[in-house]
């Protein structure tokens, strides 16, 4: 209620990239004033209960409902996460180099289609800068993942040697890691996702892992790849082939999707990726053939369009172990966590489960 009746209103008055970092760097100093985050926890947070647990990737997760990567590209404000209601949380997409992204005008709202579209191209300060940040900071509550992507202006043939430069340096930092292929708005980033590319850079991913877990102690950290929802299934097919043999913990599906079917906005025209309500189904859709695929096997992080309990429910019976939320943040605001929290435990209660990982992949059985 105070997001809808206040700060939306607000903030949809400006721009959207304005507002992004009116949000993020609000969170931000937040943190570090007396009595504002546990006054953040009383108001958004999320209380434990054990049928929302999930234990995965060696990791705790409080409840199943994370942020996805995309809100907070330079670990501005991890510390307010789990004040605000997330169980985990991806920061990023950081490169190796910081980069300014494109140009501007680069994220507009389709609010007619509860969507998003933005063309923002790996923003960022550069790996250094975020791992000087996570290393100031206090423990994390919640599990924190580090998405990595490669500069810009790196050809696809050396792209490995980017995903390389960001292990080495942010490795200490995250608990676990997300290989980004998949943006629409690096150029002939998603031909990664194919062929002997994908090969090499997932190749080269595992064996830093390894090198940076005997450098520093203790099993490898759990790596995902996140992927498109525009693949064929036969692309699909092979890239999760690919995937499931590398050694990688784990997918997220999906990212933005290029398509633009059934929007209204006028601002559908526009090109960049487009998250939010479209996507609803087609992201399950991948996580259903993505668990099909490896026969439930390899973990699933689903992402895209989640804006109720049962398009979070729909998504965790189709094969995702976690999920994530981004684009009905910004439209519903941090009060939707406790609805989703909520929603979930009675869906569980209807369907005779007593713990959310009873629930995964049920659609299959």
């Amino acid at each position: 209620m105070l997001y809808s009746k206040l700060a939306k209103p607000f903030l949809f008055r400006i721009d959207p990239e304005k507002a992004h970092h009116l949000v993020i760097d609000g969170l931000h100093t937040a943190e570090r004033m007396p009595g504002i985050p546990g006054l953040m926890r009383s108001m958004f947070g999320v209380e434990e209960s054990p049928e929302l647990a999930v234990d995965l990737f060696g990791l705790r997760f409080p409840h199943p409902i994370g942020l996805a990567a995309g809100l907070d590209k330079n670990a501005k404000s991890v510390g307010m996460f789990a004040n605000i209601g997330f169980g985990f949380a991806e920061v990023g997409t950081v490169t190796p180099k910081g980069q300014a992204g494109n140009e501007q005008p680069r994220l507009f709202r389709l609010p007619s289609d509860e969507a998003l579209v933005n063309r923002m191209g790996f923003n960022n300060e550069g790996a250094e800068a975020m791992a000087k940040r996570l290393s100031q900071g206090k423990k994390h509550p919640i599990p924190i993942a580090v998405n990595i992507g490669k500069n810009k202006t790196t050809p696809n043939d050396q792209a490995h040697e980017d995903y390389r430069a960001c292990l080495k340096i942010l490795y200490p930092y995250g608990d676990f890691f997300v290989v980004n292929i998949s943006s629409p708005n690096t150029p002939d980033l998603r031909a990664l996702q194919h062929g002997d590319e994908l090969q090499l850079l997932l190749t080269t991913v595992m064996e830093e892992m390894g090198v940076q877990a005997r450098k520093h102690g203790g099993p490898i950290k759990p790596v995902l790849v996140k992927i498109a929802p525009d693949m064929t299934s036969e692309q699909l097919g092979y890239t999760v082939d690919t995937i499931a043999t590398s050694g990688a913990a784990g997918i997220i599906a999906s990212n933005t999707t290029i398509s633009r079917e059934g929007l209204r906005h006028p601002n559908a025209k526009e090109t960049g990726g487009l998250s939010g309500k479209p996507l609803t189904a087609r992201s399950t859709e991948v996580i259903r053939e993505v668990y099909r695929q490896t026969g439930g096997k390899l973990p699933i992080i689903g992402s895209g369009g989640i804006f109720t309990a049962d398009d979070a429910y729909d998504k965790i019976r189709a094969g995702a172990s976690l999920i994530e939320i981004y684009t009905a943040l910004i439209y519903c605001g941090p009060e939707l966590l406790r609805v989703l929290a909520r929603g979930l435990k009675e869906r569980l209660r209807r369907d005779g489960f007593a713990t959310i990982v009873e629930a995964v992949g049920a659609d299959h059985r």
